[in-house]
């Protein structure tokens, strides 16, 4: 009798605190715990399986950052994100304004734009290490291809989006093109580039490992092949780790900053 009433009061403690902890955090330890019950070596005799282990990723984790080892890596792979983001809407918001600006112009170019952004980010790699040949600047023509087609059509979907009676009383007003597009265009389309460039930097973000495998010395997917060279497989499941968790940090970033502007106006 009193194991039960044990048992049924663990199991409502239990119930207690898993209602306390918000849903994000939930899901969170549910795929840690999952993680744990399938490589855990207290469970399983499988060197390589208990290698991937979340208790040899965390020993990593912290061997990485308390040897600064990581941070060379880190540091190197968010310089060429920054190039190849800042290159996509160098040349992805002009283009897109233009599209938005001039229907015909749209029309025109849409069939070939909407070929090439199917093409795969990856099949540039050969063209791009021939021609530019090997270090990061074909890294920086593939994050920046991969990254501009959101940039573009978001640009594009917000000029369309303009209130044409804005537009009207810029012409009005006898404003001049560049006017137009400095003073009502630009401002009314930035909600749709922030979310263009959400969009660019979670494509970024995924196509920088593969594109880091051609011939850099430095970034995290360079240090994957390093990890997987040297059988240090506790060492790269801690390397995934740190990819996802910059990368959910740069996302939650982007995705503050459109909350703000959109509040703001």
């Amino acid at each position: 009798m009193t194991i039960k009433i044990v048992t049924r009061f663990l199991i409502a403690l239990q119930l207690h605190l898993v209602k306390k902890i918000p849903l994000p955090l939930s899901g969170l330890m549910v795929g840690l715990s999952i993680w744990w019950i399938c490589t855990t070596p207290l469970w399983h005799r499988d060197l390589m399986l208990v290698d991937f282990s979340l208790e040899r990723c965390i020993v990593s984790l912290f061997q990485l950052f308390n040897s600064h080892s990581i941070f060379p890596h880190i540091f190197a792979s968010l310089r060429r994100v920054l190039v190849g983001l800042l290159i996509a809407i160098s040349l992805g918001v002009p283009m897109g304004i233009f599209l938005g600006m001039y229907r015909s112009l749209d029309l025109a170019t849409s069939v070939l734009f909407q070929l090439v952004r199917m093409i795969s980010p990856l099949s540039w790699m050969p063209i791009a290490v021939m021609v530019l040949g090997i270090g990061d600047l074909p890294v920086y023509f593939l994050l920046s291809i991969s990254a501009i087609w959101a940039v573009i059509l978001n640009t594009s979907a917000g000029v369309t989006a303009v209130d044409t009676q804005w537009l009207l009383l810029s012409k009005s007003l006898c404003a001049t093109k560049w006017e137009t597009i400095s003073q009502v265009i630009i401002p009314a389309i930035i909600p749709h580039l922030l979310t263009g460039i959400r969009l660019a930097m979670g494509v970024i973000w995924i196509v920088l490992v593969p594109a880091e495998m051609l011939g850099v010395n430095a970034g995290l997917g360079y240090f994957i092949l390093d990890t997987r060279d040297r059988l240090a497989y506790s060492e790269l499941a801690a390397v995934i780790v740190i990819i996802g968790l910059i990368g959910y940090f740069l996302d939650a970033v982007l995705r503050f900053t459109h909350q703000r502007w959109t509040h703001l106006v």
